[in-house]
């Protein structure tokens, strides 16, 4: 069976009966589900939460089906997600006029759960193995990095140029992976906490504990990026002493969890690699 923990699948659908039965026969075999009652919050929902299938009704209020897809496709960190669509009409200007707005399937009223399993299995082995062969047939992809990279390998210094303050940087810079705090740094540079913090902030703007947490999180998305290790494995290696701490830590600053900021990295290196392979022609 296909593993599943960690695909989620998003289900647009206006009758609550319907989008309820998916969602919980989809959460049984494994998937992580979101649902959405129109076409509007299904849109908001796909670009904030870039799901890796949107399985979507067309005959809705307001925003139908096809004006679902035809946004989607529009965005390019949500062009290239599999969309399957539902519905109770089977004509062939309907089927038509789906596939030409880019669907991947279409599915027509009344369906088994099994009938949709099978075809939400497919259409991610096919995307699935449609990244597979983009990866490997492009030339000028890098090689993966190692995934043991060390953290404190890193192109640029975020820290201001400021002579008066190198010996705080440079210590900051060295163990920022280590669990520091403001009382460690002025313990190294010999200074009271208080002093220290207001002159760094009169000179900075910035606390710090705030330079702190902004090295961490430049490592952070260096390792997001670059290799494959788990949000647990990453917090650890940054300092922190659980996942949900620097999880916290992160949405604070980015807005989004780490893992929604990785997959949106990966869905934009998708789709540059597709945008080489296969340009998008405007119609």
């Amino acid at each position: 069976m296909m593993h599943t923990s960690s695909k989620t699948i998003l289900v647009i659908e206006d009758d609550a009966v319907t989008r309820n039965l998916f969602l919980e026969s989809l959460q049984a075999e494994g998937y992580d589900t979101i649902g959405a009652e129109n076409g509007r919050i299904g849109i908001q929902l796909t670009q904030k939460h870039l799901p890796d299938l949107v399985i979507c009704d067309i005959l809705m209020p307001d925003m139908d089906g096809y004006d679902v897809l035809n946004s989607l496709r529009q965005d390019r960190l949500t062009a290239i997600i599999p969309f399957i669509f539902l519905t109770g009409s089977d004509t062939k200007d309907a089927l038509r006029k789906g596939m030409e707005l880019g669907a991947d399937d279409y599915l027509t009223k009344p369906l088994t759960v099994e009938q949709l399993l099978r075809a939400i299995a497919i259409r991610l082995e096919k995307q699935a193995l449609l990244r597979y062969c983009y990866a490997n047939q492009s030339p000028q992809i890098p090689s993966p990095i190692p995934t043991n990279i060390s953290v404190s390998e890193t192109p640029e210094s975020i820290f201001p140029s400021l002579p008066q303050l190198k010996e705080v940087f440079d210590y900051i810079e060295a163990n920022y992976h280590q669990g520091i705090t403001l009382s460690k740094v002025a313990e190294a540079v010999g200074y009271s906490r208080a002093y220290l913090t207001n002159r760094v902030a009169k000179q900075t703007g910035e606390t710090v504990n705030g330079w702190i947490v902004k090295r961490r999180m430049m490592a952070a998305r260096s390792l997001l990026k670059n290799t494959n290790q788990t949000i647990e494995q990453i917090a650890i290696a940054l300092g922190y002493q659980n996942a949900c701490h620097f999880s916290r830590q992160f949405r604070q600053h980015h807005g989004i969890p780490p893992k929604h900021w990785r997959k949106k990295q990966e869905f934009v290196n998708t789709w540059t690699r597709l945008e080489k392979c296969l340009p998008v022609t405007q119609s």
